[in-house]
């Protein structure tokens, strides 16, 4: 690890020993800017702030940022509508590099020099190019230390942190989407083995995690803008009228709607058939006594998870319960507060909720 990654951030995963005011998340991504705030409330946690600062297209493209005059007005005007200084951050999926494995040693300090030894085994960079983290997940019949990482190219990191710096952002930790929304959908304590199923606008992320650690990941280069264009051509509208009758329609089958459905489901079924492939394969090895633990359940979330007949149409496939997420299941109970942020907008802020709760002081307990 670099020694200006070292200075500036905290490890990724290691539970934080303070409560550190205020519990902010921003989350960027090819649609734009995500910035949530949240604050002790009286009943627990609660949403302070939140908004999202649209990026004009090709400004951030496969987690690479390609008009960096864009993406620094997009955070310093959400930062300035939320009332952010400093913040946790998001790293891109779709540059992230998921690892498990054994390590050796008797703290943490031991199995990072024992892993850094044989990281390119991991992280198809050079060592001398790659930050990375780790946390425990596990003990093997032996009793070595299984462990789940993550890794990233260094420029990645640095082109990161000198564009928050740029935005006037104070960047307090760097964290992988999945990692963060995991913490955003999965109940604290919760030990069940999940599939997460984040439908964005131009990729699908999905994700399996064990007590709320993300397992396994992989991106999908469809979304839901691939739906908004299919009702586009089928009906020769704009694509404002198209995101409209997406939004009402949806994959529902109907009277009279067969022509349309079909349309539609020429690409969900895409989507569809990709995470049945991954999750079969973990399923299968669930199974054969692998130590992983079978998914009993999906989450969909995203900014196109709210489509009308979604989870019904891929509960079909996958054979496991699909629901939507909630964001807000680790807030304070909604029994005593009544979020602003509308429930389908919602969906589209787990990871930047994620990202705040991860200075929260029961967010690893």
């Amino acid at each position: 690890m670099s020694l200006v990654f070292s200075e500036r951030l905290r490890a990724l995963f290691a539970p934080p020993h303070y409560i550190a005011l205020p519990l902010a998340g921003v989350d960027l991504s090819t649609s734009g800017v995500k910035a949530v705030r949240l604050s002790e409330g009286t009943h627990g946690l609660v949403l302070a702030a939140y908004t999202e600062a649209r990026l004009p297209a090709g400004a951030f493209t496969d987690g690479e940022i390609i008009d960096r005059a864009a993406v620094i007005e997009s955070l310093t005007t959400a930062a300035k509508e939320t009332g952010i200084t400093s913040a946790n951050v998001s790293l891109p999926e779709s540059k992230s590099y998921l690892f498990e494995t054994t390590a050796v040693g008797a703290d943490k300090d031991a199995q990072r020099i024992a892993l850094e030894q044989h990281l390119d085994e991991f992280i198809p960079l050079p060592p001398a190019e790659t930050v990375f983290d780790f946390v425990e997940v596990g003990r093997d019949p032996q009793g070595e230390a299984t462990v789940a990482g993550i890794g990233f190219a260094h420029r990645i990191v640095e082109e990161t942190l000198t564009t928050f710096d740029a935005a006037g952002i104070s960047v307090r930790a760097l964290e992988g989407e999945t990692f963060a929304s995991s913490r955003a959908l999965l109940p604290h304590g919760d030990d069940s083995t999940v599939l997460i199923i984040d439908v964005g606008k131009t990729t699908t992320k999905i994700s399996i995690a064990t007590h709320r650690i993300p397992r396994f990941t992989t991106t999908i280069d469809i979304g839901g803008h691939a739906l908004t264009l299919a009702v586009q051509k089928y009906f020769g509208v704009t694509e404002a009228e198209a995101r409209k009758v997406k939004a009402e329609r949806g994959i529902v089958p109907t009277p009279g709607n067969e022509e349309y459905l079909a349309a539609m489901l020429s690409t969900v079924s895409a989507i569809r058939d990709e995470i049945s492939r991954h999750l079969t394969y973990w399923q299968e090895r669930a199974a054969v006594g692998s130590v992983r633990e079978p998914v009993s359940r999906a989450l969909l979330v995203g900014g196109n998870a709210s489509v009308r007949g979604l989870p019904e149409y891929l509960e079909g496939t996958l054979r496991i319960p699909v629901t939507a997420g909630d964001v807000f299941i680790n807030l304070a109970s909604r029994d005593t507060w009544v979020p602003s942020l509308d429930y389908t907008e919602s969906l589209a802020y787990a990871t930047a909720i994620g990202l705040a709760l991860r200075d929260h002081a029961t967010s690893y307990a």
